[in-house]
C-alpha cells in the first residue's frame, strides 16, 4: 500500500502548559508572532549547525525534549529522547554522520509555546556516503529553549530543493496561556474527534475528498521520494487518493496514541496509527503524525502538516 508511506506521521504524549513561575507569564515580552517564528526558525538552523560540527546524533540528542517521541517500524513509538538516541546509534548509517538541513516554513501557536517547522536535509556518512530526507519538527518553548517535542524524517531522492520558503504560518496575536486544565483537556478532546472525524468520513466519501475537505489550503504532505512537499489540500487529496475508490477508503486511523494541543487551542498535533481495512492483510499499523491549525477555539481544526 504504497500511499500509507504519504499520509501520516508520529507520536508524543500529551502535554500540560507550564504552569507557575514568571516563564509562562514573562514569555513572550513585546514580541509579535512573526518573532516566535524567527526565533523557531532560529532554534532549528542552530541545531542543523551543530549537527555538521558535533554530528548529527550528538545535535539530536540535544535537539530533542526529555520526552521527545519518534516513530518507529511495525507501528510503534520511540519514547523519550534516551530511547531515540540509543536507536539512533544502533543504526550504523548514523555512526559517525554529519547532518545539515533547512526549514522551509515555520509555524507558531498563539500562547507563544508551541510550533512546527518542516523542510530538507542531507547527511554524510563516515564513509562520505551521502543520504537525502524530508524532516518535520514538532517544537514546544522550554524554560532552557525550543525543544523538539516530535520529529521525523523521511527518505527522498536528491533532487533539486526548491529554493522559494513558505510563508509562516501564524495566529492574529499573541496571547497569554491558558492555565485552565479543563480548558485544555476540552482543546485536546475537540482536536482527537476532528481526526476520528477525517477517518470516519473517509469511509463514505473517500481518501480524496476527506484529505481536501479536512485540509488547510495552505497544508502540506511529505508526497513521495522523487519530489518536493505536496502542498495545498485538494493536491493532497488527490495525491493520496490515487488508486482509491471515489467512495469508501482502504485504510483507517484514530488518535490513539495522543494529542497535545497549546494552550490557546489553535495548534496542536494527532499522533496514531493507519490501518489497513482488509482484515486479510499483512501490513502493519503505519504511526503517523499530523499538525492541524485553527483560527480560533471555537474554528474547526484543519490540518497544515503532515
Amino acid at each position: 500500500m504504497t500511499h500509507l508511506g504519504f499520509l501520516r506521521f508520529l507520536s508524543i504524549p500529551a502535554l500540560g502548559v507550564l504552569l507557575g513561575g514568571g516563564f509562562v507569564t514573562d514569555h513572550l515580552g513585546a514580541q509579535t508572532p512573526a518573532d516566535v517564528a524567527d526565533e523557531i526558525l532560529t532554534a532549528d538552523r542552530a541545531f542543523a549547525a551543530a549537527a555538521g560540527d558535533a554530528g548529527l546524533i550528538e545535535a539530536l540528542a540535544d535537539m530533542f525534549s526529555a520526552n521527545v517521541i519518534v516513530p518507529a517500524p511495525g507501528g510503534t513509538f520511540l519514547r523519550g529522547k534516551e530511547q531515540v538516541v540509543e536507536a539512533l546509534r544502533a543504526n550504523p548509517a548514523n555512526a559517525g554522520a554529519r547532518a545539515g538541513w533547512e526549514p522551509i516554513r515555520a509555524g507558531v501557536s498563539a500562547d507563544g509555546l508551541h510550533g512546527f517547522t518542516f523542510g530538507y536535509m542531507t547527511a554524510q556518512g563516515a564513509d562520505t556516503t551521502q543520504a537525502h530526507f524530508k524532516y518535520m519538527t514538532y517544537w514546544e518553548r522550554q524554560p532552557d529553549g525550543w525543544r523538539a517535542r516530535a520529529w521525523k524524517r523521511a527518505p527522498r531522492e536528491a533532487f533539486e530543493v526548491p529554493a522559494a520558503a513558505m510563508e509562516p504560518s501564524l495566529p492574529p496575536a499573541l496571547v497569554a496561556p491558558e492555565t485552565d486544565p479543563d480548558a485544555i483537556r476540552a482543546h485536546e478532546a475537540s482536536l482527537a474527534e476532528a481526526e476520528r472525524a477525517f477517518s470516519h468520513d473517509a469511509q463514505a466519501i473517500g481518501l480524496s475528498a476527506a484529505f481536501a475537505r479536512y485540509g488547510s489550503p495552505d497544508a502540506v504532505n511529505m508526497g513521495p521520494r522523487s519530489g518536493p512537499y505536496v502542498v495545498g489540500a485538494e493536491t493532497i487529496g488527490r495525491m493520496v487518493g490515487a488508486g482509491e475508490p471515489a467512495e469508501g477508503s482502504s485504510v483507517s486511523w484514530a488518535p490513539d496514541e495522543a494529542v497535545i494541543v497549546a494552550s490557546s487551542g489553535d495548534l496542536g498535533i494527532t499522533f496514531g496509527r493507519i490501518r489497513s481495512n482488509d482484515p486479510s492483510s499483512e501490513s502493519p499499523p503505519f504511526p503517523f503524525f499530523t499538525v492541524w491549525r485553527r483560527a480560533s477555539p471555537d474554528a474547526p481544526w484543519r490540518y497544515v502538516a503532515e
